[in-house]
C-alpha cells in the first residue's frame, strides 16, 4: 500500500520552498501525494497563487478558504478556528499517513492542531528557528511540540529542539529549503524577465518586501511610511515592491505601497512575483530591502546585500550580506547606501549562505520514506542531563 504524504500550503513563499519535495513525493511510485491548499493562495488580492500550483502539474485534493475579510487579531483568530475545524474534516477524509508542515504561519498551526487530534503524524520543516518579533515564534514552537519528525536547517536549530525536549533521533539536520528551490529552478534571462514582468530594470534595482511585526502594536503604518520615505530619497533606482502576507497590520502596508506606486514611476508593485520571477529578480537586483525571511535565507546565495529592517527577523542566522537597521528613515537610508559601497561589495564576494548546501528536499524525502510511523504518536520528553 502506498504511503500517503499530505502537504498543507497557505502562502506563495511556503509553496516555493515545498515544491521540490512535493515533486520528489509525486515521482515516487511507493507514495501518494496529497495537497491541501488554503490561505492567501485562494485570494485574488494576493495574486491567486493557487494557479502556480496547478501550472506546476499538481492535483489539489482540497481547497479550503479559511480567511475572513480583514486582518485584525480577532479575524486572524477566527481564521485559525475555521482552519482547525475545516482541516480536520479534510484530513479525516484524506486519511494521510503523515502531514508535512513547513514553518510557522497560523494556517500551519491550525493544520497541526487538527492532525494531532486526529492522531496523524506531523513532519515539521524549519523548526527551531527564531523570529522574536512575531506571533509566528509561538506558532513555530507549538508546531514542534505537536510534531513527531523534525527537519531543521542548521545544527543550532537541532540544539533548540533538543532543549525543548524532542527526541534527538527524530531531529534531522537537512539544510535550508530555499537553497534547494534556487538550485532547482532555471532562472530567466534579464530580457525574458523584463518581458514577463512588463518592467524595465535600471542602473540600480532593489527588491522590497515588508511585513507587519505582529508582536508590536500599531507599528505597521508608521514603519511602512518610514520605509517609503527612505525609498523616495533614492535617485536612479528602480524599485520592485511585493505586497505583504495577510497578518495583522498588512492592510496599512498595502495601502501605503499602493499610494507610493501611484506617485513614483520607478516603482513596480505586485501581489506576487511567483517563484520563477522572484528568484530571477534576486539574480539581477542590487539588494533586498525589508523584513522578509527571504533576505536571510535565500538572498545570500545570490551574493547580494539585504537591508533587514526592525525586529521581525531577530533571532535568525545571518550571513555577512545582511545589514540590520532600525525602522526609521535615516537608518534605512544608511543601510541602503552601504550596499553600494566598494567595501561591502567586496564582502559579498566572500559571503556564504548559513543555511547549508542544496539537497534538503532529497534528504527529507528519503527520511519520510524510511520513517517508522508505528506508535510514533506517543512522545517521551527528552531531558538534558545536567553537567
Amino acid at each position: 500500500m502506498k504511503r500517503k504524504i499530505c502537504f498543507l500550503t497557505g502562502t506563495r513563499a511556503e509553496y516555493g520552498l515545498l515544491r521540490k519535495l512535493m515533486l520528489e513525493v509525486q515521482g515516487d511510485s511507493s507514495q501518494q501525494l496529497q495537497i491541501i491548499v488554503t490561505g492567501m493562495h485562494l485570494r485574488e488580492e494576493f495574486g491567486s497563487t493557487v494557479q502556480e500550483i496547478l501550472d506546476d502539474g499538481f492535483e489539489i485534493d482540497k481547497s479550503i478558504d479559511i480567511l475572513t475579510t480583514g486582518d485584525s487579531p480577532l479575524q486572524i483568530a477566527s481564521a485559525i478556528g475555521n482552519g482547525v475545524s475545516r482541516f480536520a474534516t479534510a484530513l479525516d477524509e484524506l486519511k494521510p499517513d503523515i502531514l508535512v508542515i513547513l514553518g510557522d504561519r497560523f494556517e500551519a498551526f491550525a493544520g497541526s492542531t487538527s492532525a494531532l487530534l486526529l492522531q496523524i503524524p506531523i513532519a515539521h520543516i524549519h523548526g527551531g528557528e527564531s523570529t522574536e518579533g512575531l506571533v509566528d515564534e509561538a506558532f513555530r514552537h507549538s508546531i514542534t511540540k505537536m510534531s513527531q519528525l523534525h527537519f531543521v536547517s542548521a545544527p543550532l536549530f537541532r540544539e533548540t529542539l533538543v532543549q525543548m525536549g524532542e527526541q534527538p533521533a527524530n531531529i534531522h539536520v537537512v539544510g535550508g529549503m530555499g537553497i534547494d528551490a534556487i538550485n532547482d529552478l532555471q532562472l530567466l534571462s534579464l530580457e525574458k524577465l523584463e518581458t514577463k514582468m512588463k518592467f524595465t530594470f535600471g542602473r540600480r534595482n532593489l527588491l522590497v518586501t515588508f511585513h507587519p511585526v505582529t508582536l508590536e502594536r500599531n507599528t505597521a503604518e508608521t514603519q511602512a511610511r518610514e520605509l517609503v520615505a527612505a525609498l523616495s530619497e533614492l535617485s536612479d533606482t528602480k524599485l520592485i515592491l511585493t505586497l505583504p502576507n495577510i497578518d495583522t497590520g498588512s492592510a496599512e502596508i498595502i495601502r501605503i505601497f499602493q499610494q507610493f506606486q501611484r506617485t513614483n514611476p520607478n516603482v513596480f508593485l505586485t501581489a506576487s512575483l511567483g517563484q520563477e520571477k522572484y528568484y530571477s529578480c534576486l539574480r539581477y537586483v542590487d539588494g533586498v530591502i525589508g523584513n522578509s525571511s527571504s533576505g536571510l535565507l535565500e538572498a545570500p546565495s545570490f551574493k547580494i546585500g539585504t537591508v533587514n529592517i526592525g525586529d521581525r527577523q531577530r533571532g535568525r542566522l545571518k550571513s555577512a550580506s545582511v545589514i540590520d537597521c532600525l525602522p526609521i528613515k535615516e537608518d534605512i537610508l544608511r543601510a541602503i547606501n552601504k550596499i553600494f559601497t566598494s567595501d561591502f561589495q567586496l564582502t559579498l564576494l566572500e559571503c556564504k549562505n548559513p543555511y547549508g548546501e542544496p539537497g534538503a528536499s532529497k534528504r527529507i524525502h528519503s527520511l519520510l520514506s524510511q520513517a517508522n510511523l508505528e506508535n510514533i504518536m506517543k512522545k517521551s520528553f527528552h531531558r538534558i542531563q545536567a553537567k
